[in-house]
């Protein structure tokens, strides 16, 4: 394994204003989730999504093409390093909540976060370990789908 900060393999993006966009079929992402769909887009790929305002520990993975707004954080990983799923996953344990540095609303900076501690093993590792999570990560999301028709 190999130590690394953060800032050594992402580069944290900062989201935009999205009201002068039109209407279209791109998420647009908050520290909520998806907040409408537009015409346009900041980024085409796999990205790992971080809150910089509010809900610190809602943090998204994302594939093809998104907007976000400025609540939120967006990476350009250097998938030489780090398969994105992998740090998704590696980030997922973190509590963002413990780095908050806001007083009224939660808030996370660039400088914090450009300094986290990631272990990385080889590129092999990380997709043995993202083989065996995803396993799980379907059983979730069909025990979510089931219950979600029993509700219903």
């Amino acid at each position: 394994m190999t130590k690394y900060r953060l800032g050594e393999i992402v580069d944290i993006k900062y989201g935009k204003d999205h009201k002068k966009l039109n209407v279209g079929k791109i998420p647009v992402y908050g520290t909520g989730g998806i907040m409408r769909y537009v015409d346009n887009y900041l980024y085409d790929g796999e990205s790992v999504l971080i809150p910089r305002k509010g809900s610190l520990n809602n943090i998204y993975y994302v594939v093809g093409k998104f907007w976000t707004v400025d609540t939120i954080f967006w990476t350009v990983i250097n998938k030489n390093i780090i398969l994105p799923k992998y740090l998704f996953y590696f980030l997922k344990r973190i509590d963002f909540e413990k780095l908050n540095v806001g007083s009224a609303v939660p808030s996370l900076t660039q400088k914090i976060l450009n300094e986290i501690q990631i272990d990385i093993p080889s590129i092999e590792k990380q997709k043995d370990i993202i083989d065996k999570i995803s396993v799980f990560e379907r059983k979730i999301n069909l025990n979510n789908k089931i219950n979600s028709n029993l509700i219903a």
